[in-house]
């Protein structure tokens, strides 16, 4: 696939993303973005956890893998969340177009994730039963994680450091990876509108204050209910921050194999409201009235 055809923006220093059906994305994962969307046809018992970047990925990754592996959740001990539960697009599709780690699984669904927007996979997922998970989280937060996260993988490039600013403004623009965000989320909650017995849409703010009734939640979308509440506790408590960030392979500062950024980069806080600390009273302002004017304007009061 030629690059140079694509649409493409300046973004962090040096780095430019290009477009792809109207969403921004890193040169290195267009031609793999397009293996995912022309190669995988979902089993009718898969599982996709659909997040935008920096929205609590790791996190439920490390639930679903528990609540689909209960026999063998110790391995999130040893086994960093994003190993246990691949990307599509960075892992699983990143060599080959028939990779051989799609091979099903005797025991229960494969359990894939993605950062793929809707309308890149409407062709995928309209034509399939597999049951899809979309977790969205506040916009604010997310951009400040987003940019701590994109400092950390350029730490080896210090004339690229990224100021917040104009990180804030990129995000409105939706000029950054798998951007706009909006468009990212409206697709999947219109999906989940249409075929709720398929599309579950989750937000990281309720998961974080009621993570027992999620987790139950997540259990009977995915067709294995809990028959303990114990069972449900022990879940969440040993996929809680403290717990998962105090694990040494998730302490790492080995990078992955898959994107150069150290394994302990995907833990930083998980808090609600952290970019209270960060963003101006203007920077807040500006997002809240996109978020009124993308988001509530259609009756999707979140976000605010």
């Amino acid at each position: 696939m030629d690059l140079s055809s694509l649409p493409r923006e300046k973004w962090v220093g040096d780095d430019y993303l290009v477009q792809l059906g109207g969403f921004w994305f890193l040169p290195q994962f267009v031609k793999k973005n397009k293996r995912v969307i022309n190669n995988y046809n979902p089993l009718p018992n898969d599982v996709i956890l659909v997040t935008f970047p920096k929205s609590g990925t790791t996190w439920l990754k490390s639930l679903l893998y528990s609540i689909l592996n209960r026999s063998s959740r110790h391995k999130l001990a040893v086994e960093h969340p994003h190993d246990l539960v691949p990307f599509l697009e960075a892992q699983v599709f990143a060599e080959a177009d028939e990779p051989p780690a799609l091979a099903a699984p005797l025991d229960g669904p494969r359990l894939f994730a993605t950062h793929l927007p809707y309308q890149l996979l409407t062709k995928t997922l309209d034509s399939s039963q597999c049951k899809v998970i979309y977790l969205t989280r506040n916009p604010k937060d997310l951009l400040v994680s987003f940019w701590h996260f994109v400092n950390k993988w350029n730490m080896e490039k210090p004339n690229q450091s990224w100021p917040l600013d104009e990180a804030t403004d990129k995000f409105c623009d939706g000029v950054i990876p798998c951007g706009p965000y909006y468009d990212h989320v409206l697709g999947y909650r219109e999906l989940s509108l249409k075929r709720p017995k398929n599309v579950m849409f989750v937000n990281f703010e309720g998961m974080l204050e009621d993570p027992h009734g999620y987790v139950k939640k997540l259990g009977d979308f995915l067709e294995c209910p809990f028959e303990e509440e114990e069972e449900v506790d022990d879940i969440v408590k040993n996929c809680s921050f403290e717990m998962l960030s105090s694990y040494d392979v998730n302490k790492s500062k080995e990078s992955t194999t898959w994107f150069p950024t150290p394994y302990n980069s995907f833990f930083r806080k998980g808090k609600v409201g952290d970019y209270k600390n960060y963003l101006s009273n203007e920077s807040v302002q500006r997002i809240d009235t996109l978020t009124k004017e993308r988001f509530h304007s259609l009756g999707f009061m979140y976000g605010i």
